[in-house]
């Protein structure tokens, strides 16, 4: 397996894209946008470089890893010689449907076709192709070249030889793969997205504020990052429609989002990546300064 190919050029895109081609692979990197492209190769060059000034990394390595990695528009032009294709699109179960039938259409006979959503079932995207024995699900974890665990996902028909190429892929990647089966939400965020949005129920309804919540689950339970900026480094767009793949598959309410979240996604307020959530980032990527909504 040496020609990689990964759809989105977004923050898991081309993070999965710099960490197969930092490690030798060929990489085809597909975008409809050529914006969109120009940016997940400035992220990756801005990435290497801090891995460069913390000395992890030569200046030949980074130029090596650079040179690894091919830009495309064209879905079939970036797919055609593709061993593995990883999709990393926004999680959106109808865009993901519709790649994966295209994907199926242009794509080798023998490409291995993974995808890297959060939450949406692989035996479903498995579905809309006729290859359901060679689709499988990578979800690697942000930021993509520092994270160690990648959540290796069996549809309901995917082969045990797809399985044990991708647990040995990963692993090759330096990566810790740790199979799960195919539910909603998996095992990472059918655990994390009910605690973020316990957090958040804790806020609307007045228990405590957006930093003493964060404040008691970093110094009281070790977490790195309280769930309120997790919330906003994820995106509550995605936390949102992850509960919502949980609410519908489990139809329990304790995956209901609370309507705080519901709230602040139909207002635009999703964190980092638009500049204000729980935290305002007009100033600053770092969580320091609460959202105007939230002081007291």
């Amino acid at each position: 397996m040496k020609n990689i190919a990964v759809i989105g050029a977004g923050t898991m895109g081309n993070g999965i894209a710099h960490t197969f081609a930092q490690f030798g692979y060929q990489v085809n990197l597909i975008d409809i946008s050529e914006a969109s492209l120009e940016k997940g190769i400035a992220t990756i060059t801005k990435n290497l470089d801090r891995m460069l000034a913390k000395e992890k990394i030569s200046e030949d390595d980074k130029q090596q890893t650079l040179a690894n990695i091919s830009q495309f528009t064209s879905l079939e032009e970036g797919v055609k010689n593709a061993d593995l294709v990883v999709e990393a699109a926004t999680e959106n179960e109808k865009i993901k449907l519709d790649i994966f039938r295209n994907l199926d259409e242009v794509c080798p006979e023998y490409t291995i076709l993974a995808s890297n959503t959060s939450s949406i079932s692989i035996t479903k995207i498995a579905s809309v192709t006729k290859r359901p024995k060679q689709v499988i699900g990578m979800h690697f974890m942000n930021p993509v070249p520092i994270m160690k665990l990648v959540e290796i996902i069996r549809g309901y028909n995917t082969t045990n030889e797809v399985t044990n190429t991708i647990m040995e892929l990963s692993t090759k990647l330096n990566k810790v793969p740790t199979e799960v089966n195919d539910y909603p939400g998996f095992v990472a965020n059918r655990i994390l997205m009910p605690m973020i949005n316990e957090a958040i129920e804790t806020l609307y309804n007045g228990v405590a504020g957006v930093q003493e919540i964060d404040t008691v689950m970093k110094l009281g339970m070790a977490h790195p990052m309280g769930p309120l900026q997790l919330a906003d480094f994820i995106g509550l767009d995605v936390c949102h429609s992850i509960l919502e793949v949980m609410y519908d598959g489990f139809k329990n309410p304790k995956y209901a989002p609370c309507p705080l979240l519901v709230n602040m996604v139909r207002a635009g307020k999703l964190g980092v990546k638009s500049g204000e959530g729980f935290y305002d980032y007009s100033e600053s990527r770092k969580a320091e300064n609460v959202s105007t909504q939230f002081k007291a």
